[in-house]
């Protein structure tokens, strides 16, 4: 499987995604949207996949759409720019959909749909070099990559209104303080611990992930009743069809360590 934007590597069972335009500061073009759809179908399909990790090459995660190749369409700038965002919606999707954990490590600024695709994931690592930033107003734009849903869950509607009205650039701790990163790392420690981390996901329960991720991403929209009813479907689902969830019932009760295959 070949990229011309994006490197996807395999470490035994985590897929590594790095956004791989360092010219053009990882900037959103319609082939990355295409070919980040590609990597997250896979990713999806492939059981031995069981930990993704996204990344940017260079000094930059992302400075979001690339508005030069915007631009460049002249009179087809919007149906150019509906093609693109609709590649990223759906991949997006995908990595919030998916069983596998899904991590994103952030190496220095994410910009506009860089800084939407940083924080969507299950974990987020950022490098102390890291800064965030909307910037889609500066542009004259609005939000796209799913910030206006994943921000106001994160830090609540004030503070998401001010990042999306003020564009404010924040650093890695303010970050970390408002609840849109896990950790801050020294910036040569930061794929180190990301790895750790997909590594140590990579021999858990897959679809149990799969189906938390599942249930805490649709809860805001339900009712504490429907929602206690999903997670009744859940866990019973497991406990019915699950070979993971049977060996760690089994290896609770026997006072041994799982060892869980991802099925």
């Amino acid at each position: 499987m070949s990229y011309e934007t994006l490197k996807f590597e395999r470490d035994g069972g985590v897929a590594i995604i790095t956004l791989n335009r360092p010219e053009a500061a990882n900037s959103l073009n319609m082939l990355m949207s295409e070919e980040l759809v590609k990597a997250a179908t896979h990713c999806d399909s492939n059981p031995e996949i069981r930990a993704v990790v996204l990344t940017g090459s260079g000094k930059m995660f992302s400075a979001g759409g690339d508005l030069h190749s915007f631009a460049a369409e002249g009179e087809g700038m919007s149906e150019y720019m509906r093609y693109t965002t609709a590649g990223l919606h759906v991949a997006i999707s995908r990595f919030a959909r998916m069983n596998a954990p899904y991590l994103v490590a952030v190496n220095g600024i994410a910009a506009g749909a860089g800084f939407s695709m940083a924080i969507t994931g299950d974990m987020v690592f950022a490098a102390k070099s890291a800064k965030f930033t909307e910037a889609y107003t500066r542009a004259g734009v609005s939000p796209d990559g799913s910030s206006t849903w994943f921000l106001p869950r994160l830090i609540g509607h004030t503070r998401a209104m001010q990042l999306i009205l003020m564009n404010d650039m924040l650093t890695a701790e303010k970050a970390l303080e408002w609840g849109l990163v896990n950790e801050v790392l020294d910036d040569e420690q930061l794929m180190t611990r990301t790895l750790e981390v997909a590594h140590q996901l990579a021999e858990g329960p897959t679809l149990a992930y799969g189906e938390a991720k599942r249930l805490v991403a649709d809860s805001h929209s339900n009712t504490l009743e429907t929602q206690m009813e999903l997670e009744t479907r859940a866990i019973c689902g497991l406990a019915r069809a699950s070979a993971d969830t049977k060996e760690g019932i089994d290896a609770f009760t026997n006072k041994r360590k799982p060892t869980f295959k991802g099925k």
